[in-house]
């Protein structure tokens, strides 16, 4: 039976290469101090030079961690980011990885999560996911509908489309874990019409009831669906315009992933397509803004191109 500390183990050894003598960082807070305190007891018996910091939770995904922390990141090899709101979304972790960092984040994972999906088999996860994202590079304009009410349409001209294979052993690589999807940021100004998440989303969970977006000009302009939608709509007042911005298109592709509403593995279910609000700056993007919220579409129809890819 797989355990948390055989999951850290092969994330660290396989995952990200980690080898004896390297500076190796764990960055957790105190609501995930059981996650990152595996990870570094992990990283101490491959006898890497491991340190581990413990911060105060931010307040919402993609908000920037302590300036201290930001600058322990720039000085290591390998960081591992097992904290409860995500900083992928960060200049710090952009930054970190200019440096050369190779890094993971694994926000509001649990160690039931690692020990199921961590254990995937990544070359063929890899050929997939780069499959995916070969798609998303080529394509220009995506028209994504779903049962539930979706109908949205925007450019992918011109952008890059990312794999998140789960293997992250050159300097400077970055991924989830665990992993398992293809991404790509919209061209800002493009989208329009209904998007209805009907998954998941981040920071809430599973759905009480679906989210109905209204999209104008690359923007959520109106939001309906109860509770959830009072919610989203106090992070766009807190977080300003910018958080409103249709920021992520991912498709989720690691089979072992299954929907328990908690994003980091609800967004790499295979056959669900996900659209984040929010930051778009880290993967190819022009808008910055410290919240990036991930939304799961469930049963989606996704045509690049007029081709049917999902």
């Amino acid at each position: 039976m797989p355990d948390l500390a055989a999951a850290c183990r092969l994330a660290l050894m396989e995952c990200l290469g980690v080898r004896a003598g390297e500076t190796v960082l764990v960055v957790t807070d105190t609501e995930m101090q059981p996650i990152g305190d595996a990870f570094f007891a992990a990283a101490r018996e491959l006898q890497a030079e491991v340190a581990l910091i413990t911060m105060i939770p931010r307040d919402n995904h993609g908000q920037e961690p302590p300036s201290a922390v930001a600058a322990a990141m720039g000085k290591s090899r390998v960081a591992v980011l097992a904290t409860s709101r995500s900083l992928s979304h960060t200049r710090a972790r952009r930054e970190a990885n200019a440096a050369g960092a190779r890094i993971a984040s694994l926000p509001g994972a649990t160690a039931d999560m690692l020990e199921r999906t961590l254990s995937v088999d990544y070359k063929e996860l890899a050929a997939v996911c780069e499959e995916y994202a070969a798609l998303l590079t080529d394509g220009r304009e995506v028209h994504l509908t779903t049962a539930a009410g979706t109908d949205l349409t925007f450019s992918i001209a011109g952008r890059k489309g990312h794999p998140d294979t789960g293997l992250y052993t050159r300097p400077g690589s970055f991924g989830n874990l665990p992993a398992g999807e293809a991404y790509v940021a919209p061209v800002e100004g493009t989208a329009r019409g209904f998007l209805v998440i009907d998954g998941a989303l981040a920071g809430i969970g599973i759905l009480e009831k679906p989210l109905h977006i209204k999209v104008e000009e690359g923007r959520a302009v109106a939001v309906d669906g109860g509770r959830e939608a009072r919610l989203i709509e106090e992070i766009f007042a807190k977080y300003g315009p910018a958080s409103r911005n249709i920021a992520e298109l991912g498709i989720g592709l690691n089979p072992l992933a299954r929907l328990t509403g908690n994003v980091l593995e609800d967004e790499k279910v295979r056959g669900t397509v996900h659209v984040a609000l929010g930051d778009n700056s880290t993967f190819g993007g022009n808008v910055e803004a410290p919240s990036h919220l991930d939304g799961i579409l469930l049963r989606p129809r996704l045509e690049i191109d007029g081709r049917h890819i999902l």
